[in-house]
């Protein structure tokens, strides 16, 4: 049992919550019983798992931690003062997974020709709230869209944040991240139209055309979308009643996404 809280692979995992040293590393953290169930039906792999069985609400846990160690990942028990040093929650479930960061280039996306149905992208431009980019990719996930495509990226998607808001949709949706430019050129080579969401536009997001293969894209909530974005896309707007004049990214990303799933099925 892991039971010291000064040793080097507990004061490891603690330090993965920094973004430069996931970086370095090369690393990222998986919290929880959802996000590491998720993670598994997806075949995505971990390097090591730690368990506390101080914290485990049932054998659910236990026989989650069978699954990734016959995968090969390495198991280990950690004490409960371990595992709360570890654990970035405050109501841990006693189980937490490091693994290898994945590759987010757009070489890595799916091809157009394994979908069997039109495109249906998110793009997020400059998203500063790692909260935000896991709930759209919770959104995409349940939207049944093609994926998400993260521009001039400025929250990290492997950020614990971002994971846990994801609840494990981080690992079944084909997600890629580059600059604002690539993005629009990967999106031209395939032929996508781009539908931006602007407070100013005049046609609200009910009344466009969401049909087709399509990249909607939002931006971040402090400077939203710069003029190149708006001036290759068509331009919705999501009217609002009150006083305020903007929605939360994620909430506005998925209004836009279940209007274009309806208009898809209708």
């Amino acid at each position: 049992m892991l039971s010291s809280v000064h040793n080097a692979r507990v004061k490891d995992v603690v330090r993965l919550r920094d973004r430069r040293h996931r970086r370095r590393a090369g690393r990222f953290l998986i919290e929880g019983r959802r996000e590491l169930g998720r993670a598994a039906d997806a075949g995505f792999p971990l390097l090591a798992l730690y368990h506390c069985p101080a914290f485990h609400a049932g054998r659910g846990e236990v026989e989650l931690a069978r699954r990734f160690q016959a995968a090969g990942a390495a198991c280990e028990e950690t004490s409960a003062a371990v595992f709360e040093k570890m654990s970035y929650r405050r109501t841990p479930d006693g189980l937490l997974g490091v693994a290898a960061t994945p590759s987010l280039s757009l070489d890595a996306l799916p091809a157009s020709s394994e979908q069997a149905e039109p495109a249906l992208w998110l793009v997020a431009v400059g998203i500063e709230k790692p909260g935000n980019l896991g709930a759209m990719l919770r959104s995409v996930d349940a939207a049944g869209a093609s994926g998400l495509l993260v521009a001039d990226p400025v929250a990290d998607a492997f950020n614990p944040n971002a994971v846990r808001a994801s609840l494990g949709a981080l690992f079944c949706v084909p997600t890629a991240a580059a600059t604002g430019d690539a993005i629009g050129q990967w999106l031209g080579q395939r032929e996508i139209r781009m539908v931006a969401a602007s407070p100013r536009a005049a046609t609200p997001y009910t009344a466009a055309n969401l049909r087709g293969d399509v990249a909607l894209v939002v931006g971040s909530e402090s400077a939203g979308l710069n003029a190149p974005w708006l001036a290759d896309a068509a331009q919705v707007s999501i009217p609002m009643a009150g006083r305020v004049d903007s929605l939360n990214a994620a909430t506005a990303a998925a209004l836009l996404l279940f209007e274009a799933r309806r208009q898809r099925a209708a």
